[in-house]
Parts: C-alpha cells; sequence; structure tokens
C-alpha cells in the first residue's frame, strides 16, 4: 500500500508539464520515512544538480528532511551531502541557502591502495634475503670475478655468467636500474704459469723427435713420481682421475713394450709410441716440468696461453648471449696498480714482507674493532686444504709455508722463482697473488665500495673473504661489498663437475648439442644460487617448455595475420576475453612479485607457462565454436611474454612477438617477408584440396599432402589444417620440423607394429594358445586348455583360474577376428 501511494504521487509529478525540479509533492506526504523513500524515486530518473547553485526549492526540500537520510536511499543522501556542502555554516547552525553562494568541489578520497613489492636479494654476507638498497641513487656498481684461462671454459663458467647475466638484465631492463658491470680476466696464476710451462715443454720434447724406446723410457721414468702421487692422494675424486690416467697410460705402455722387444716394423713401433705419448701426456709433462721448468725464462711463453683461451672465452660468451662487461680488466695489466694497492695495506699496519714476498696479516687484521675476518664463511677459518689451494700448486711449499707468521695468511706478493713471470717492485721481482687482483682492480674503477660482487659458490672462502679482508685493510673500512651473490654449483647427471679433475662438458661441446636460448631457459627453470644438475632430464625441460612457448606465439601471429580493417581489430568483450586479462594481470603481478623475491625465475616462468596454458584453452574454445579470438587481447599476452623472454636474455633480435626465425645471420624481416607468398600458396592448395575431394581425385589430395608433409618442412614451413578454418602456416626452424617429422613418422611405424602385432594375437585360435608352451604345459582338455603342468602335476585351482580368463579373451578376440574377416573389414 506504501509503494503504491509513492508511485502514484511520483507518476503525477513525473508525467507533468514542468520540465525543473519540482519538490511540491513533498508536501502532500505527512510521513517522513514515506518522504524520503519518494524523494529517493524521483531523483533516480534525473539530475538533481542543474546549474552551479542550489535553488530555492533544494533548499525548501533541504529543510524538510529534517535530518540526513540512511545509506539505504543512495540518491536522496548523495543529493543532501551536496547541499549541505554548499550551504554556509553559521554557528553551527544551517540558514537559509542563498542563491548567490559559489559552487565547490566535494571532498576527494585518495585510494589506499596497496603495499609494493620491493627487491630482495639473497645476501651471502648475512645468508638472508636483504632489501637491495644501492648506495646512489638509481646507480649499481657491480663487480664479478672472471675467469682464469688456461684451459677451455666449460660449463661450470656457463653456470656463473649466465645466471650473472640474467641477473645484470633483469635489475638493468626490468627494474630500470643503472648497472656498470666491471669484470676480471685471470691471465697471471699458478695454473697458467704450470699450464704454460708444461704446453712449452711438452712440445719441445716433440720437436726433438724422440726415438719410440726414448719415449718408452721417459714414460717409465715420469711414472715412478706420478705413482707415487697416486698413492698419497687421499680425495676420492682426485685418486678416482688419477686412476683413470694410470689405466689409460698402462695399457698404452703393453703394446710398445711389446713392439720394442720384438723388434717391431718402423712403422709399427711409432704408432704405438705415439699412443703411449697421447695418454701419457699429463704424466710426462709433469716430469718434464719438474726437470726443465726452472729454465723456462720467456715472459712471452706466460702470456701466450691465457691470450688464446681468453679470445676462446669471449666467443664462447657471444655464443651464449651473455652480455659483455662494461669494463674488463686483465692481471697482466694492472700489476703496477696492485703493487701500489699492496703497499697502502702493508702501510696501514695490515701486511708484512718475508723474504721478498708479502703476506695479509690475518691475525692482526682480526683483532682491530673496526675489521672481522672471514665475513662470509668463519667456520672455515684455519681450513689448511682451503688456504693451500686459494695460494697455488706453486706457492706452497715448505721453504714458502715457513714465511708466514700464520698458517692463516696469504700471500699478496708472490717472490718469482726461476721458471715463472716477474714484475718489479718495492720488494724486489715478483708477481701478484691470487687474491690481490681482484681488490686492486675493482678498488681502481668502482673506487673504495661497490653495490654487488659476484662469483661462483666455491669461491666465498678463501677467495672472496680474503678479498673483503686486504679492501677493507686497504680502504679502512667495513662496507667494501654491500651485497655478495654467489651463483651455484654444477653437477652432471649428479657427480660433480671440475676442470682439474677432467671431469667436465665445454661449453662448444654443450652447445653442439642443444642451442643458446635452450641452455639459458635450464637455467632459468632453477635457482641461480642452488645447485643445477645439468643433464637429460634438465634439458628435456628446457626443451618443452620453449615448444611450448613458441607455439603459442605462432598460433598468435597467425591470428593476427588474418585479414582485418583497423576497426575489426577492436572486438567487443565478453565474459571469456575479461576472465583472460583479469588472469594475465594477475599473472603479471606474479611474475613481478617472483622477480622482487630474489630474482625467482623459475616461478616466474611457471607463471608465465600458465598464462600460456590459459590463453591455449581460450584460443581452443574459440576454435571449437568456429570464432576468431579477441587478437588484440592475444597480441598484448605475446609482446609482454616476448618482453619478458627478451628481458632474460631468451630472445635476441627486434622482432616484436616470439623466437627470431631463420637463425643469425638471416634477414630478421623473414617472416613479413615470405608470409604473404606462403599464404597464396595455402589458399591456392586449400582450392585444389577442395575440387579434389568434391571429384574425388585422390593422387591430388596425396601431393597436397606431400607438399605439406615433407615439401615445406625442408624449408621450415609447416601448414597446419584445420577443420572449418583457413590452414595456417607458422614459419618454424627446419631442424625443428623434420625432428617433428621423425617423431611422426616414429609414431605411425609403432603403431603399426602394435596394429600388426594385436591382428597377430587375434587370428590365433583359443585352443591353440597353450599348446605351444610346452615348457610349462603337458596335458591340454578337447578344448586345447591346459589340465597338467610340464612334470606332469594337475594344475592348482588359483592358477587354472588365471589361465581361464586368458583363455576367454582370447576367445573373444578370436571371435572379433573372424567377425571382421566375415564383414570384409
Amino acid at each position: 500500500m506504501r509503494l503504491e501511494r509513492i508511485t502514484g504521487v511520483i507518476a503525477v509529478i513525473l508525467h507533468g508539464p514542468q520540465a525543473s525540479f519540482d519538490y511540491g509533492f513533498l508536501l502532500r506526504i505527512s510521513d517522513d520515512t514515506l518522504r524520503v523513500e519518494a524523494l529517493n524515486e524521483y531523483l533516480s530518473s534525473r539530475s538533481y544538480l542543474a546549474g552551479y547553485e542550489p535553488s530555492q526549492t533544494d533548499a525548501e526540500a533541504f529543510v524538510l528532511l529534517c535530518r540526513p537520510p540512511t545509506e539505504r536511499h543512495v540518491h536522496v543522501l548523495r543529493w543532501y551531502k551536496h547541499i549541505a556542502a554548499l550551504k554556509p555554516q553559521t554557528n553551527g547552525q544551517t540558514p537559509e541557502c542563498s542563491t548567490k553562494g559559489k559552487r565547490v568541489q566535494p571532498p576527494w578520497s585518495p585510494p589506499e591502495g596497496t603495499d609494493v613489492s620491493k627487491l630482495c636479494l639473497y645476501n651471502s654476507l648475512t645468508r638472508t634475503k636483504e632489501v637491495f638498497v644501492p648506495q646512489k641513487g638509481n646507480r649499481v656498481l657491480w663487480y664479478c670475478c672472471g675467469p682464469t684461462v688456461y684451459d677451455a671454459s666449460h660449463m661450470g663458467h656457463a653456470r656463473s655468467y649466465i645466471s650473472f647475466d640474467i641477473l645484470r638484465r633483469i635489475l638493468k631492463d626490468y627494474f630500470k636500474y643503472d648497472v656498470f658491470y666491471c669484470m676480471n680476466i685471470t691471465d697471471i696464476d699458478d695454473k697458467i704459469i704450470k699450464r704454460a710451462r708444461q704446453n712449452y715443454l711438452l712440445e719441445q720434447y716433440g720437436e726433438k723427435k724422440p726415438s719410440p724406446s726414448q719415449i718408452l723410457q721417459d714414460v717409465l721414468t715420469a711414472r715412478t713420481p706420478f705413482k707415487a702421487k697416486l698413492a698419497e692422494t687421499t680425495d676420492p675424486d682426485k685418486k678416482q682421475m688419477l686412476e683413470r690416467l694410470d689405466a689409460a697410460v698402462d695399457a698404452a705402455l703393453g703394446p710398445l713394450q711389446v713392439a720394442v722387444q720384438s723388434s717391431a716394423a718402423g712403422d709399427t713401433l711409432q704408432n704405438q709410441a705415439q699412443v703411449l705419448l697421447e695418454e701419457a701426456k699429463d704424466l710426462l709433462s709433469d716430469w718434464l716440468d719438474s726437470q726443465f721448468g726452472s729454465q723456462v725464462t720467456e715472459n712471452s711463453i706466460f702470456s701466450l696461453l691465457p691470450k688464446y683461451w681468453e679470445g676462446e672465452y669471449h666467443k664462447d660468451m657471444e655464443a651464449l648471449n651473455v652480455l659483455p662487461p662494461d669494463v674488463l680488466t686483465r692481471v697482466s695489466e694492472y700489476v703496477p696498480e696492485i703493487v701500489e694497492f699492496v703497499k697502502g695495506i702493508v702501510d696501514n699496519g695490515y701486511g708484512y714482507e718475508s723474504n721478498g714476498s708479502v703476506y695479509f696479516d690475518t691475525a692482526k687484521f682480526d683483532s682491530c674493532p673496526a675489521h672481522s675476518y672471514a665475513k662470509l664463511v668463519p667456520e672455515a677459518v684455519g681450513d689448511q686444504k682451503a688456504l693451500q689451494e686459494g695460494e697455488g700448486d706453486l706457492s706452497i711449499s715448505a721453504d714458502r709455508l715457513s714465511e708466514k707468521r700464520s698458517q692463516n695468511d696469504f700471500a699478496l706478493w708472490k717472490a718469482s722463482k726461476p721458471g715463472e713471470p716477474s714484475w718489479d717492485s718495492p720488494w724486489g721481482k715478483g708477481r701478484p697473488g691470487w687474491h690481490i687482483e681482484c681488490s686492486a682492480m675493482a678498488g681502481s674503477i668502482l673506487g673504495e665500495s661497490m653495490d654487488i660482487h659476484g662469483g661462483g659458490f666455491d669461491l666465498r672462502f678463501p677467495h672472496h673473504d680474503n678479498e673483503l679482508a686486504q679492501s677493507e685493510a686497504y680502504f679502512e673500512n667495513d662496507h667494501w661489498v654491500r651485497y655478495f651473490l654467489h651463483a651455484g654449483h654444477l653437477t652432471i647427471a649428479g657427480c660433480k663437475m671440475s676442470k682439474s679433475l677432467k671431469n667436465f662438458i665445454t661449453i662448444k661441446d654443450a652447445l653442439a648439442k642443444h642451442t643458446a636460448r635452450q641452455l639459458r631457459l635450464a637455467f632459468l627453470m632453477h635457482s641461480w644460487k642452488d645447485t643445477l644438475d645439468y643433464s637429460n632430464n634438465t634439458m628435456e625441460s628446457a626443451i618443452q617448455f620453449e615448444r611450448f612457448i613458441n607455439e603459442f606465439f605462432l598460433n598468435v601471429k597467425d591470428i593476427l595475420r588474418s585479414p582485418t580493417d583497423i576497426t575489426g581489430q577492436f572486438e567487443k568483450w565478453e565474459a571469456e576475453e575479461i576472465e583472460l586479462n583479469k588472469s594475465f594481470y594477475e599473472k603479471k603481478t606474479s611474475v613481478h612479485e617472483a622477480l622482487c623475491d630474489n630474482i625467482d625465475t623459475r616461478s616466474a616462468l611457471e607463471e608465465m607457462r600458465a598464462l600460456v596454458g590459459q590463453s591455449n584453452t581460450y584460443m581452443a574454445a574459440r576454435r571449437s565454436a568456429k570464432l576468431l579470438p579477441n587478437r588484440m587481447l592475444l597480441q598484448s599476452i605475446a609482446l609482454y611474454l616476448t618482453d619478458m623472454l627478451k628481458t632474460f636474455g631468451a630472445i635476441e633480435g627486434s622482432e616484436p612477438i616470439g623466437f627470431p626465425v631463420g637463425g643469425n645471420g638471416q634477414n630478421a624481416d623473414l617472416e613479413s617477408t615470405v608470409i604473404p607468398y606462403l599464404s597464396v600458396l595455402s589458399d591456392f592448395r586449400e582450392d585444389v584440396r577442395k575440387i579434389a575431394r568434391e571429384e574425388k581425385v585422390t593422387e591430388l589430395l596425396r601431393l597436397c599432402d606431400e607438399l605439406r608433409d615433407n615439401t615445406l618442412p625442408e624449408l621450415g614451413v609447416r601448414l597446419e589444417d584445420r577443420d572449418g578454418l583457413p590452414t595456417s602456416v607458422k614459419l618454424v626452424d627446419k631442424e625443428t620440423l623434420l625432428k617433428e617429422r621423425e617423431e611422426k613418422k616414429k609414431v605411425i611405424s609403432e603403431s603399426i607394429c602394435i596394429a600388426m602385432a594385436k591382428l597377430a594375437k587375434m587370428k590365433v585360435k583359443p585352443s591353440e594358445m597353450f599348446r605351444s608352451e610346452t615348457d610349462k604345459y603337458s596335458n591340454f582338455d578337447e578344448t586345447g586348455f591346459p589340465t597338467h603342468d610340464a612334470e606332469g602335476k594337475e594344475l592348482s585351482k588359483g592358477l587354472a583360474k588365471k589361465l581361464r580368463k586368458l583363455y576367454e579373451a582370447q576367445e573373444k578376440l578370436y571371435n572379433e577376428y573372424l567377425q571382421s574377416t566375415q564383414n570384409g573389414s
């Protein structure tokens, strides 16, 4: 009844002749609640704030209400607040409204917002994730330990340098930091000196063309100290490596010994001698170095080896798409700076000279209240094995170790012995210690403090701890490095990888099996700070991810090639598009949160994979409904994914969507150039297929299939026939298509084999299926069912029950076979 009264009154007002506001009808309603409801209904259908000033009618209606309406009456409440804000207030009273008051904007309420994720990095100095705060605004100073170049770069190097390349790119291109990246090359080191001498002496040995008997005698002589070394080795991995080497030498020794004793022909002797020389080159070069190493004095011998391997390293990094550093420092070019750095440490009281060498006084440094030794791995202090490995093979003789005040002290400057390169210094001829090089070079370029220092996990102690100590001793501070990042180990199929143990895969070998993108994706799918196992399973996961993402890119590009006019590309969004777009933004948020969380690329890639999965589901649903997907939405998703993969370094080139087509050296516009021609070919083929089906010309259909399955894949083109939709044209790497073709043939072949085996099984009569198994059964009933085993014992009930099931199943198969032959199929 109440609602009818309100509606009746309002109907008179709304359909009356007046066009302006008219609140007179309120005077006819005596009940306050009904009056508010009537006004709310009235205001719901018209603008109630025409003009800039409240009218006299507004003021009168305002007075009539007596109090603010409840929130249930939305329209009246808004109107009431506006009028109240415009009316001047006097002593807390509401005077009559002035028609001359100036209208003002209502109050604005700012959004509450949400917490913004901050970038956190796992800092080895605290062994926890810390919020990343650069020391100077947006500028990030970063130093990374580079390779010691005496041999081929291996996957252990790739683990560090790809990982840090990913972190560097993300900081620079995603978080928009201004990153200044400095890296060193160690080209003066005990390993390099020893390897250079050995290579030189072995080459000289070969040039003398020793006789087979001389080679045999020298290898036997060299094997004596090698055997002693093997016997005293306790490290299980190293011992296993030496045992493998000894076994190979032993296998090559026997044939040559027999050939020499039997005075075999010259060619036979020479061939056997060369085999032994190749197998024994490591132990022979060790022996030659111990005998003649001190006589190698030409400095150029020690520079040629690292120069060559540095060049190979840079080629490997370029092949892996690792960005070059902004600054590259070589130890050989910074010897004067290193000498000055060592002098500074001595002058500050933290170093001492002994027999021409200079050592760092760890006890003196650690006793200073402002300093602390071994910040990274304090529990490793006193680990003599690690400390001696850090000093180098040429620097741990008894006389060298006796020069130190403490066994924990380490060399800043090493007095050169015969057979070692040398430079002038205040302490005499010598060369830099290993740890000092990074401190001096980084200090020269980055100053007294840097934001990030990176390196492999195995460098934490003693190398990085010693770097920290000597640098903070020189600069007299306690913050030479703010964030220490250490890349995790790399194992090979679960086994430790080590160049010194000859258990490693070179980068070139890895690239011969997998592409640089696949290797990078494998690294992206694992945490940069944890151990990564380089195995077939790891790489297969990366290949599957690449294939999954690439198919999405190809499908989106195919959709975007569909003809449309300039307005047709903007389509109405239905519930499916709104839902996919919502998921798109949720996934972008999740990717951002993952990258903020210690640059967790593994989780980021999983979110990207999920986004692609949802997009594929959306496209499949549209395809099933014979509808085109929303091209702008899919384009936005594909552009985002491409941009992220470019940020990760997994995509090179300038193509806006997807992986480059054709590989390096080919035209970047290959797709835009050839696709129009391929589309014409595809349309022509589709017309031919249509006519061939209508006219039942099977030979033409076969030729169309031949074009799709064999001819075009050889050119890197994939055609996908789709029921009720135009054929899809995709450019894919030729190798990928050929591999797909072989896999398809394999599946078909296996299917045929399975079908043939099933057919052969179906042809067997149930009465014959057990009779051939004479090794199991000896007697059968009239239906061919076995009753006794091979020993003549009656079959148990349990076994007979199992065999009966097999018999009945075969009976069913055989009946199906008879039925199919009767039907002529």
